[in-house]
């Protein structure tokens, strides 16, 4: 194992003590602020901190060619900005929210003169005025945080409120079957799990399982809904 490896693992290691001591405390998001401070501007301390965009998003947006201009876009638990900077660099109108004040802080530092409207939001209880706004909304990896199909379930209804008819919702998780054992924290969804927006109105236009080039690989979901 690399430095950088270990490093990494370390830190996975780490957010998953955060997130379970969050959610003894009955809040199953502060440890991501936690998480944020602590890292003190260190970028490797953030596991998922690529500092580039989601190629599952990215792949997805090539097919779509230039549908972006003159729509708004939402970013989920945006992290450190990069799918937010990639979606308005194709032509969106992009908020992107985190839980996260210190996130969206590091995200206004990496990218001073950005066109992106960084805010800080709770995914659980989402600004009125945000109802039925976006063209697209971007949730990649937030929903497989939160511990409980209650509060996915919430989430997935609030996202679905904010989506303007006609609207795309693409969604990326780790994935599993329903006879799979659960796992640790990041929980990876069944498909039945990402179908909770089919439940709630949304109509599913592909459901893809992917698996990427990682030893061993990791299954993935990447689904697209619409309004």
């Amino acid at each position: 194992m690399t430095d950088t490896e270990s490093m990494h693992a370390q830190a996975r290691s780490r957010l998953k003590r955060l997130a379970a001591d969050s959610l003894k405390t009955g809040d199953p998001t502060s440890w991501f602020e936690i998480l944020y401070q602590s890292a003190e501007g260190n970028t490797e301390a953030i596991p998922w901190a690529h500092l580039t965009a989601n190629s599952l998003l990215m792949e997805w947006l090539t097919r779509q060619q230039g549908a972006g201009e003159g729509k708004r876009a939402l970013v989920v638990g945006c992290g450190l900005g990069d799918d937010a900077e990639a979606l308005s660099g194709a032509g969106y109108a992009v908020t992107a929210f985190d839980v996260s004040a210190e996130a969206i802080a590091w995200c206004q530092r990496r990218f001073p003169d950005s066109a992106v409207q960084y805010t800080v939001a709770d995914l659980l209880a989402l600004p009125d005025e945000w109802h039925g706004r976006f063209d697209l909304i971007v949730e990649a990896y937030t929903l497989q945080s939160l511990p409980e199909e209650a509060l996915r379930v919430q989430a997935a209804d609030q996202l679905a409120r904010c989506l303007a008819p006609g609207g795309s919702l693409l969604v990326i998780c780790r994935a599993r079957d329903a006879q799979d054992e659960r796992g640790t924290m990041p929980w990876p969804l069944t498909r039945e799990e990402v179908m909770v927006f089919s439940r709630l109105g949304l109509q599913e236009v592909t459901l893809e399982e992917l698996r990427d080039e990682d030893e061993p690989s990791v299954r993935r979901f990447r689904a697209h809904y619409r309004r």
